[in-house]
């Protein structure tokens, strides 16, 4: 079981290993956030599901970047059996939920959570005590 009880954002108790990373709003967040993404699943044995999760990842983390000011939190949670869904969250502190847009072919921005939603198996937000998560799960190949 992964309990976390520091004052993380929107962090809920879930069953299977866990792990979390907390890092500061600056634009090399992404880039450390896709790395540990990446690391961690290869040391699970999930290395089929590293570049979409850390794809994503690095998209959500971008989203926080732009928007809010505070930590930035990414949490993995390893699927219990064979059948499990790998469950991906970000968490920042402005507790406005992300909204899904559609985006003109000449936006430079805007894709980012039609890509989770089209990616995952699904997708949401929570809301918690000093802000917000965004979460999504992955299917494990079998």
């Amino acid at each position: 079981m992964c309990w976390l009880a520091r004052d993380v954002i929107g962090l809920i108790d879930t069953e299977g290993d866990c792990v979390e990373w907390t890092f500061p709003a600056e634009p090399g967040a992404v880039r450390t956030a896709r790395s540990a993404v990446r690391g961690q699943l290869r040391d699970w044995g999930l290395d089929a599901l590293a570049d979409i999760a850390a794809l994503l990842v690095s998209e959500l983390v971008t989203n926080a970047l732009r928007h809010a000011t505070g930590p930035i939190g990414v949490r993995l949670v390893r699927p219990v059996g064979p059948d499990g869904v790998l469950l991906v969250e970000v968490s920042d502190p402005l507790p406005d939920p992300p909204r899904e847009r559609v985006a003109r072919p000449e936006d430079e921005s805007g894709r980012g959570l039609q890509l989770v939603a089209g990616a995952c198996v699904r997708w949401g937000t929570r809301p918690g005590e000093t802000g917000k998560t965004v979460w999504f799960e992955l299917a494990v190949p079998g």
